[in-house]
C-alpha cells in the first residue's frame, strides 16, 4: 500500500444492493493522485457515452485527494463527479467541510456509486465497512433534520454526513450535495444524480489516520504552516471576512454582476456587504477539517426573514447571485434564500442566476404573472426571490420550468429568452464578470463543466503583481485584466493546470501555500520523489481527460463560447465602454488549444495522450470529432 492512501475504493451497486472493495495498483495512485482525476478516470473507463445522466447507467463518484484528511489547514476537500444532468457532459464539483477527511479516516480513497435503488436508501460507512440502509423516513426532510435523524439512528454525534435535500430528490438539474449542512458540492447538478439513484445520504465514521512516509516532517510542516497563516495577509483577510469581503471591492471596480449581468455596479452593494452582515446578523465563524482560517460565516436573524444559523451563512457567490444579480439589497432576504438553498440542497449560484434570468424575462414581457402564479418577478423583489427558491426546489408552478436550468427554460419560454440565459454548456455563470476579468472569460468558455470559477484564473489578482504561487510556475509579468493576448492565454493555461492540481490533491484554493511547499508536503506524505513538474502533469491529465469525455459526447469547439451579452460594452461605471472582443476570444481559444496539444476543433491529439501516459483515452474516443 502506498503511503498517503488506503488502497481501498468502495463500489456500491444500488440496483443489487451490494458493496465491494477494490484495490488499485500503486502506480494508479501516483498517476492520478486523487480527486478530479479519479472521477475523470472512472467516468471515461466505465461509461460508454450517450447515457442518460439521470438514469441508472450513470455513475456518481466521491473522491478525496492525497492531502485530504492530513491534519493541516486546507486539507478538507473532496471531489464529486458524474455525467451532468445540467450540461449533458462531464460534471463535477469540489466541496469542503469534514466529510472527505472522515472518509479517508474510515479507510477509503473513493466511492463509486452505480445503479439505482428501488426505494430511498442511505449508505453507512464505519471504518471501511459499508451498509446500505433504508431511508424512507429521511425522504422529504430538510438536510438539517435528515442529519439529525441519521445521527440519532446511528447513536454517534461525530458521524459526518454528505447528503441531498428535496431539490436532489426532485432531480432539480442544479441540485447539489451538502457536506455538514453548510458546505456544498454545488455545481453541475450532482445532487440530481444522487437523487435519481434514490440515495439520500452517505454517513461516515472513521478512526484511523492517513499513513505518512515521514510523519516527523509532516508534523514539522503543520506547525510551520499554522504559524505562517497567523501572519499571512490573505489568510487574515479570509479569517476576518471570508469571501463575502470581496463584494464591495468588485463593485468599486465595476465588476459586480448586477441584474443578470446587464451592469457591473450595484447601487445597493453596501447594504449587502460583509460590514453590514457583521454588524447585524453574523453570529459565528466555521471552518473545514483542521483549518485555521475558518472563513465560513454563520448568520441568524429574527426579523421579517427568520434565518436559522444551522445552515451557516451567505458567502460571496450567494450574496451576488441572490443579491446584486437579482437587484436585491435586502441582506436578510439573501441570508434566508441561502438558508433554503442549503436546507433543500440547491446550488446558490445557479439558483440566483436562474431567478435573475426569469426576472429579466418578466421585465421583457416574455413571461407574465400568468406563468409566475401572480408573482411580480421583477428585479429588486426580495420576497419573490425567496419564494422562487422554494418553488424551484419543490418544482412548483414556474419553478418546475426553472428547475431545468436557464438553457432549457429559455427554450421553453421562447420569444428570444435565450439572449438572457447567462450560461455556458448549460451551466449558469458564477458571479465573476468576464468583461472585467477577460482571462477568466476564456476559462469559462473552455471549461469542461460549463462556466466555472474554481478551475480558472481571476485576472485582477495578477494585474499589478504576480503572486509567488504563479511565479513558481514560471509566470513573472503582471498583465492587465482586460486583455486576451497570447501571454494572457499562457497565464490562463498555467493557472488552470494548477487549479486542477489542487482539485486532484484535495487542497483549498483559498488557503495560501506555495506550490514548492505543497510538493514537499506530498513527498513527505507518500515517500515519492515527486516534483512540481510531475504534479503539473497530473493536472494536465485531468484537463485532458475531462475534455475527452466531452468530445466522446459529441461536444467540441462550438460549445466553447461566451453569451453574446459580454461582447456588448458596459454603458456606465468604472468599466464603461469595456467589452470582450469576440474575435480576440476566438483567437485566444485557438492558442489555448495549441498549448494543450489539441487540434483546432478541441480534440486531444493522440501524441499528447501518449505523452501524458493516458494513451488508453484514444480508444474511448474512437472516431469522435469535436465541432
Amino acid at each position: 500500500m502506498p503511503n498517503g492512501y488506503n488502497s481501498r475504493i468502495l463500489r456500491v451497486d444500488l440496483s443489487r444492493r451490494t458493496t465491494s472493495v477494490e484495490t488499485p495498483p500503486d502506480n494508479f495512485y501516483r498517476t492520478y493522485i486523487g480527486g478530479r482525476n479519479f472521477v475523470a478516470y472512472y467516468l471515461l473507463k466505465e461509461l460508454k457515452g450517450g447515457e442518460d445522466a439521470l438514469g441508472p447507467e450513470n455513475k456518481l463518484i466521491f473522491a478525496p485527494g492525497v492531502l485530504t484528511g492530513v491534519p493541516a489547514s486546507g486539507t478538507g476537500r473532496n471531489s464529486v463527479g458524474a455525467k451532468s444532468p445540467l450540461t449533458g457532459v462531464y460534471g463535477d464539483a469540489e466541496v469542503g467541510g469534514h466529510w472527505g477527511a472522515e472518509l479517508r479516516h474510515a479507510g477509503l480513497d473513493a466511492i463509486i456509486v452505480e445503479g439505482q435503488a428501488s426505494s430511498p436508501v442511505y449508505l453507512w460507512i464505519r471504518d471501511g465497512q459499508a451498509e446500505i440502509r433504508d431511508a424512507r423516513r429521511l425522504w422529504g426532510q430538510t438536510t438539517g433534520e435528515c442529519e439529525r435523524l441519521i445521527k440519532e439512528e446511528l447513536g454517534d454525534r461525530a458521524v459526518r454526513v454528505a447528503q441531498i435535500g428535496i431539490a436532489g430528490e426532485n432531480q432539480v438539474r442544479f441540485a447539489c450535495i451538502m457536506n455538514d449542512l453548510s458546505h456544498a458540492a454545488g455545481r453541475t447538478g450532482m445532487g440530481a444524480v444522487m437523487g435519481s439513484k434514490n440515495l439520500r445520504a452517505i454517513a461516515v465514521r472513521g478512526h484511523q489516520s492517513v499513513a505518512l512516509a515521514r510523519p516527523e516532517a509532516v508534523t514539522a510542516f503543520t506547525r510551520w504552516f499554522r504559524e505562517d497563516l497567523k501572519t499571512n495577509r490573505g489568510a487574515a483577510w479570509l479569517r476576518d471576512s471570508g469571501t463575502a469581503g470581496m463584494l464591495t471591492g468588485l463593485n468599486a471596480m465595476g465588476g459586480l454582476p448586477t441584474r443578470n449581468f446587464r451592469e457591473g455596479v450595484f447601487e445597493g452593494a453596501q447594504k449587502i456587504s460583509f460590514d453590514v452582515m457583521k454588524a447585524n446578523i453574523l453570529v459565528g465563524r466555521r471552518g473545514c477539517y483542521a483549518c485555521a482560517v475558518r472563513c465560513k460565516p454563520e448568520v441568524a436573524s429574527a426579523g421579517a426573514f427568520k434565518v436559522d444559523p444551522l445552515y451557516g451563512g451567505p458567502e460571496y457567490e450567494a450574496l451576488a447571485s441572490l443579491g446584486s444579480d437579482c437587484g436585491i439589497d435586502n441582506l436578510e432576504a439573501i441570508a434566508k434564500a441561502n438558508e433554503l438553498c442549503n436546507a433543500y440542497g440547491l446550488d446558490t449560484i445557479s439558483a440566483g442566476a436562474t431567478i435573475a434570468f426569469a426576472m429579466e424575462c418578466f421585465e421583457q414581457g416574455i413571461i407574465t404573472t400568468k406563468e409566475t402564479g401572480g408573482l411580480e418577478l421583477r428585479f429588486g423583489q426580495a420576497e419573490a426571490m425567496v419564494r422562487m427558491v422554494d418553488m424551484i426546489a419543490r418544482k412548483q408552478g414556474i419553478g418546475k420550468v426553472l428547475a431545468e436550468g436557464t438553457a432549457k427554460a429559455a427554450a421553453a419560454f421562447g420569444h428570444g429568452a435565450e439572449e438572457f440565459a447567462m450560461q455556458i454548456k448549460g451551466q449558469e455563470l458564477p458571479m465573476h464578470e468576464p468583461r472585467f476579468k477577460q482571462g477568466l472569460g476564456l476559462g469559462y468558455a473552455i471549461s469542461p463543466t460549463g462556466a466555472d470559477h474554481c478551475h480558472n484564473i481571476h485576472d485582477s489578482a495578477y494585474a499589478r503583481r504576480v503572486p509567488p504561487g504563479l511565479t513558481t510556475l514560471g509566470i513573472f509579468d503582471p498583465l492587465p485584466a482586460q486583455e486576451l493576448s497570447p501571454a494572457k492565454v499562457r497565464m490562463v493555461h498555467y493557472g488552470i493546470l494548477w487549479q486542477y492540481v489542487l482539485n486532484c490533491v484535495g487542497f483549498c484554493q483559498f488557503v495560501p501555500l506555495d506550490p514548492g511547499r505543497m510538493t514537499e508536503l506530498i513527498a513527505d506524505i507518500t515517500g515519492w520523489n515527486i516534483s512540481l513538474w510531475e504534479l503539473m502533469k497530473a493536472g494536465e491529465r485531468s484537463v485532458t481527460m475531462t475534455r475527452a469525455f466531452n468530445v466522446r459526447e459529441g461536444r467540441g469547439r462550438s460549445d466553447d463560447y461566451l453569451p453574446r451579452r459580454f461582447f456588448t460594452a458596459f454603458t456606465s461605471g468604472p468599466l464603461k465602454g469595456v467589452a470582450v472582443n469576440q474575435k480576440e476570444l476566438e483567437q485566444a481559444t485557438e492558442v489555448y488549444y495549441g498549448m494543450m496539444g489539441w487540434d483546432k476543433t478541441g480534440v486531444p491529439a493522440p501524441a499528447r495522450l501518449q505523452e501524458l501516459g493516458i494513451d488508453w483515452v484514444a480508444k474511448t474516443l474512437g472516431g469522435a470529432k469535436g465541432g
